[in-house]
Parts: C-alpha cells; sequence; structure tokens
C-alpha cells in the first residue's frame, strides 16, 4: 500500500499537468484573438467628440486660442483645422499642460502627455492615435497574471483571467478608444498587485513602488482615488485596525503618493470645470438604472453594440443572455467569498465596490445616471477576477465532479464565444454605443452628402468648431473649403462655390435668419444639422 500511494498522486499529478497545458494553450489563442481585435480596423470607428477634444489637449492649443484664429470668416481648408488635433512646432509639452489646466483640470494629464510624444513619433493618423491606447492595453496581460499570482498565488487563474480580458468587448471598445481608460486599467492592476506584495514582503522597496503606482493612478483618472480610497479600507480590515508595522508603512506609502497628487488637486479647485458632467444630471426612473447597470456588468462578456434606448427586437432577444451573465456573476462573487480566506475575496470586493457603490448610490437615491462603462472599469476588474476564479476552480479541481467539470467547461466556452462574437461585431461598424450614437451617428451621412459635391463651401461658427465640426472634418474629402464666423457675426459669401452648406451642431437662429435675409437666400435642411444655402427666386 505505500508504494501504491505514490504512484496513484504521481498519475492524478500527471493528469493535472496536461489539462494544464491544453488550457494554457488555448488562452495563448484567446490572447492573440485579443491582441489582434486591439488593432484591426482601429481607425474605421468615427473619431467622436471626446476623442476629438484629447486631440485638442495633445495639441497644446486651448479652445478660445482655435476660435480666435478660425472664427473670423476667412477661407480655410481641412488641414487648417487639423492643425489643433496635433502637435506641431507652435506649442511645446508646457503649452499642453497649460491647456489642461486653464480648460480641463479633470482631464489628468499623464496619458495626454504620453500620447502627445506618441504622436510626435508615430504620427498624427487617427489610427497612430488611438493604437497609443491599444498598445498600453496590452500590458494589461502581465499586470493581470502579476496581481493574480499575488491575490490567488495560482498561475492557473492568471492565465484564465488574462484569457476572459483578453477578448472581452468591454476591453476592446477602450483599447481603440484615444482617452485615458486602458491607462487607468493598467494603473488599477499595477497599484493592486504592488500593494499585495508590499503587504506579503514588508519591504520598503516594495513600499515605495506601491507608493510610485499610486501617483501614476492619480494622474490618470480621476476615479482612481476612489480605488486608492478602497484600497486602504482593505488594509485597515485585513490589520483589523491596529496600527501594526504594516498599516503604519501602508498609512506612509498612501501618504507619499497622495502628496504628489496635491498639486493638481489645488488646480482642479481653482480651475474648476462644472460643465464637463452636465450630461450626467439627466433624471431617470429606477427601472433605467437597473437596464443601464444591467448592460455595464454584461459587456464584460458580451456587447453587441445595443444601448438600452435603442429601438428593436434584438436587444429583447438578449435579455436572457444577459440574465444568464449576471446569475454567472453573482454565483462567482458569492463562490469567491464561500472558497476564499478574507484576504482573498474582500480585496475583490473592496475592489468592485470602489467605485461601483458610490455611482450606485448616485444612481438609485439621486436618479442621476453616472454610471457609465468607463467609469466602472475597476468594478468589472473585479467582476473578471472572480469569474476567471470561479472557472479555474470548477473546472481543474481535483475534487470537482466530473459532470460538473463538464457543465463549467461548457458555461466557460459559451461566455468566451460570446466575448468572441462580441469581437468580431465590433471591428465592422463606424459608430458604436460609446460613441454616443444619438449625437455622432448622422455625421457620415452629412459627410457623404457634401462629399458628392464639386465644390463645396461650409459654413459655420465659432460654437461649432468643437467638437462637431473638428468631428465631421475627419469624414470629409480635403476639396471641402470652410467658413467659420465668429458668434453673432454674419459671412461674406463669395462665389466660386458649386454647392454652400451650412453647419450648425448647436443652433443659431441669428446666422440661419441672417443668411436668408441678408443674401436673399433660403435654407433647405438636409439632414438634422445641415442645410444647403441656395438663392431665393
Amino acid at each position: 500500500m505505500k508504494k501504491e500511494l505514490p504512484q496513484k498522486k504521481t498519475q492524478i499529478s500527471h493528469k493535472w499537468t496536461i489539462s494544464k497545458y491544453w488550457l494554457r494553450f488555448l488562452i495563448i489563442i484567446l490572447l492573440v484573438i485579443g491582441v489582434f481585435f486591439r488593432f484591426v480596423n482601429i481607425d474605421k470607428k468615427i473619431y467622436w467628440g471626446d476623442e476629438v477634444l484629447s486631440s485638442l489637449r495633445i495639441s497644446g492649443y486651448t479652445q478660445s486660442e482655435m476660435k480666435k484664429q478660425l472664427g473670423n470668416g476667412r477661407l480655410i481648408g481641412i488641414e487648417d483645422l487639423h492643425k489643433y488635433q496635433y502637435p506641431n512646432s507652435e506649442k511645446n509639452a508646457i503649452d499642453t499642460i497649460k491647456g489642461v489646466i486653464v480648460e480641463d483640470s479633470q482631464i489628468l494629464p499623464l496619458y495626454i502627455l504620453m500620447t502627445r510624444f506618441w504622436v510626435e513619433y508615430f504620427g498624427n493618423s487617427i489610427a497612430a492615435i488611438r493604437s497609443f491606447s491599444a498598445f498600453i492595453s496590452l500590458l494589461t496581460f502581465p499586470c493581470l497574471y502579476w496581481l493574480c499570482q499575488e491575490l490567488f498565488e495560482s498561475s492557473l487563474v492568471g492565465w484564465i483571467a488574462i484569457g476572459l480580458v483578453a477578448v472581452s468587448p468591454i476591453h476592446i471598445v477602450y483599447a481603440q478608444e484615444a482617452r485615458s481608460y486602458s491607462l487607468a486599467i493598467v494603473a488599477i492592476l499595477i497599484s493592486s498587485a504592488a500593494l499585495l506584495r508590499a503587504m506579503r514582503l514588508k519591504t520598503n522597496v516594495n513600499w515605495f513602488i506601491y507608493a510610485a503606482a499610486l501617483s501614476i493612478g492619480f494622474y490618470t483618472h480621476l476615479f482612481f482615488t476612489l480605488v486608492a480610497f478602497a484600497q486602504g479600507i482593505y488594509v485597515i480590515t485585513i490589520e483589523r485596525f491596529r496600527l501594526s508595522k504594516t498599516l503604519i508603512s501602508y498609512l506612509l506609502s498612501s501618504l507619499a503618493g497622495f502628496m504628489t497628487f496635491v498639486p493638481w488637486i489645488w488646480i482642479i479647485i481653482t480651475n474648476p470645470q462644472p460643465e464637463a458632467v452636465t450630461w450626467a444630471n439627466i433624471k431617470q426612473t429606477v427601472f433605467m438604472s437597473a437596464v443601464r447597470w444591467a448592460g455595464i456588468f454584461s459587456r464584460a462578456f458580451i456587447d453587441l453594440g445595443i444601448s438600452p434606448n435603442e429601438p428593436g427586437k434584438l436587444k429583447f432577444l438578449l435579455i436572457p443572455f444577459i440574465l444568464i451573465l449576471l446569475v454567472i456573476i453573482g454565483y462567482s462573487i458569492y463562490f469567491l467569498c464561500r472558497r476564499t480566506s478574507k484576504k482573498v475575496w474582500l480585496f475583490v470586493l473592496t475592489l468592485i465596490a470602489s467605485v461601483g457603490l458610490p455611482l450606485l448610490i448616485i444612481d438609485f437615491v439621486f436618479l442621476k445616471r453616472y454610471a457609465t462603462s468607463r467609469y466602472t472599469l475597476p468594478s468589472v476588474l473585479g467582476i473578471q477576477l472572480a469569474v476567471a476564479y470561479l472557472f479555474t476552480t470548477k473546472i481543474t479541481s481535483i475534487s470537482t465532479k466530473a459532470w460538473q467539470k463538464k457543465f463549467w467547461s461548457l458555461v466557460a466556452f459559451m461566455v468566451v464565444m460570446s466575448e468572441v462574437v462580441s469581437c468580431m461585431v465590433h471591428s465592422q461598424p463606424q459608430i458604436w454605443w460609446n460613441q454616443f450614437p444619438d449625437k455622432y451617428q448622422k455625421y457620415p451621412q452629412m459627410a457623404h452628402i457634401i462629399n458628392q459635391t464639386k465644390k463645396p463651401l461650409l459654413i459655420s461658427d465659432e460654437d461649432n468648431i468643437i467638437p462637431p465640426l473638428q468631428v465631421l472634418s475627419n469624414l470629409i474629402d480635403p476639396k471641402v473649403q470652410f467658413q467659420i464666423v465668429g458668434k453673432n457675426q454674419l459671412p461674406e459669401i463669395t462665389n466660386g462655390f458649386s454647392d454652400i452648406f451650412l453647419f450648425l451642431f448647436e443652433p443659431s437662429d441669428f446666422l440661419k435668419a441672417g443668411i436668408e435675409k441678408v443674401y436673399n437666400s433660403k435654407l433647405q435642411q438636409v439632414d438634422d444639422f445641415l442645410w444647403k444655402i441656395t438663392k431665393a427666386n
């Protein structure tokens, strides 16, 4: 008997090793697919309002400078507009920081500066600008693996987490957007892993690394402060509210990281931008909030580009799949809390609640709509960690029964397939739900109308330059000429153009009425924000 036991143990270990290698092979395939979808058709989606604002900040110009230089009624070309969308010799990195301070203090400068240097080296095309976010998103994989090693002490959980995140549609969406969300995800993962490592090794070097990671996160996105606060709650709870050596080291490190952010806090206080979040003040019902939150969490695993406000039968067909995903998410959190130590489950719960809980309270108590997929990415990361642990344990654990392994293998396969299908669907359209289709879905149609003409002139005023006119300028041909006038001013319309159009996203009754009266013309509306100017009979 004594000789048979080691033989049996070796046999089980051998089977485990084979299954583990096959699993890693499949995950490598998912990783390749995920990298592919981060870069494929990266310039196909419309370069929408938020991205245009990012480009303005990257250029180093301010909106007031752009309006002053362009809104004088002279004829300009597309290159004159695009001058304010990428770096040039007139502005340097210091001007970039100044522009953020004066006009966008809530948009933290780290991503903007890094993208500026990237664009200076790789070019200013839409593909080049967006590829920085896609490149940064690749750092998610090693950082996620490191976090899983520190949290679960399991390389296999790390591999499965990488597989889930690699083809996760929500990660693909923000990897192809010229905003700071990919960098924020990396900052969250690095700071989380660095914190757990510092708590485990208790060395000054590791606490210094954690402080540096905090500083990076603070200058990446404002909501990182909530993640850092949740990390503090985690450390205090694990240390049982005692002023232990670990807690003292944490407090010193977090204080050091926070002190680097104090200058920018002062900038935000002295340069407030309250209009930046006016979109969130729209009232909504409890049911609308519930639907929005269901969509936020389910988009981590399935996303066919359908927003809750979009009409159509397809969104109703998705309801059973979304409900199943919500059940899996809920069970994975329950399973994590039942099967892991407090050190593990508390960390995942605090990560989920860090941003999710405050936004949940605001949405359901004050009936606002602050919760968006881009703000709740820390919560999504926590959910994906819980699901990765559930799949790993159910599929590979020796104690799991055979039928349970088959069942959970099927569940994992269906989840991964829904992610891959979502990535395939996302790669094709010109506009996606995160780009506010209600605002921008008509822009390609307007551009097509203008491009069909021989020698067009497009008239607008300075209030419509950014983002509307800049968004449209990325879709129209270089042959189009522009004439932009100041507020409450009329253009001097010249001859020599085959067609003259008026573009107004922001209404201007003065401009419309003035053109009709002064130039004896009439306006024929050809789209929501586009009119054709013709001579009156």
